[in-house]
């Protein structure tokens, strides 16, 4: 494994941004099934669904929201119906138990924080969904701050999730701030931000080639890798 840690990365880490879905929790595909069905209801099908799911694919990360209303572009009210499918029914399959923590995800959290770190755990779901992922998890309270795309106004690839945990923590310099995720839009967001680093993790949709092309500054296999980044050789988290 080789790191390319950029320089800016040698100031004190005050604040970590995790991603949620692919980097702190799994839902082995539960996202994707549900977009798939709520284009479904949408009449969506045949090649034009296809081509749909692809696009999901490749946006993994984004606001769900943001890709119905890209693939119902023109027809707010199919977008909008689409998303409410979409939620009811991921919020069916966090019931049925799809969602799993990522291993040692938690304790690294843990670990963040007994370090003096702020944490706040991101996502592109909406915040009942976000929510409902946290209750399943056992993890309200986990972090220091829980955000979603509506919280900030845009989500990612737009910086304003880490811009708005830097302002609701007191983060003084965002060059202090760490992120932490598995898609091209977590590393495009940190740049964006103007974090000090951003680091990529295998878990969950991107490659380390894409990763590493969207500018991370280091691609581990898992969060729990990630304590070594910040502090190597005197930090280990047992998966």
């Amino acid at each position: 494994m080789t790191l390319h840690l950029r320089s800016a990365h040698e100031r004190e880490t005050r604040l970590a941004v995790l991603d949620m879905n692919g980097t702190t929790m799994t839902d082995g595909g539960a996202a994707e099934r549900a977009v798939e069905r709520a284009l479904q209801e949408r009449g969506v099908q045949g090649a034009r669904l296809d081509d749909a799911l692809v696009r999901s694919r490749r946006s993994a990360g984004l606001d769900r929201s943001e890709l119905f209303a890209t693939i119902f572009a023109g027809d707010v009210g199919a977008a909008h119906a689409a998303s409410r499918t979409f939620s009811a029914a991921y919020d069916a399959m966090i019931a049925d138990g799809a969602i799993r923590p990522i291993p040692g995800a938690e304790d690294t959290v843990h670990v963040l924080r007994d370090h003096g770190l702020k944490v706040c755990l991101v996502t592109g779901f909406g915040r009942h969904t976000q929510n409902s992922i946290l209750e399943a998890l056992g993890w309200m309270g986990l972090a220091d701050l829980s955000l979603c795309s509506e919280d900030a106004g845009r989500g990612r690839p737009y910086p304003d999730m880490i811009l708005t945990a830097v302002l609701a923590l007191d983060v003084e310099d965002v060059r202090d701030v760490a992120v932490v995720g598995d898609t091209v839009a977590d590393i495009t967001s940190g740049r964006r931000a103007g974090v000090g680093a951003a680091f990529g993790v295998l878990t969950g949709a991107n490659t380390e080639d894409e990763l590493r092309a969207a500018e991370a500054d280091a691609v581990v296999p898992s969060i729990v890798d990630v304590p070594g980044l910040l502090w190597p050789v005197r930090t280990t988290v047992l998966s």
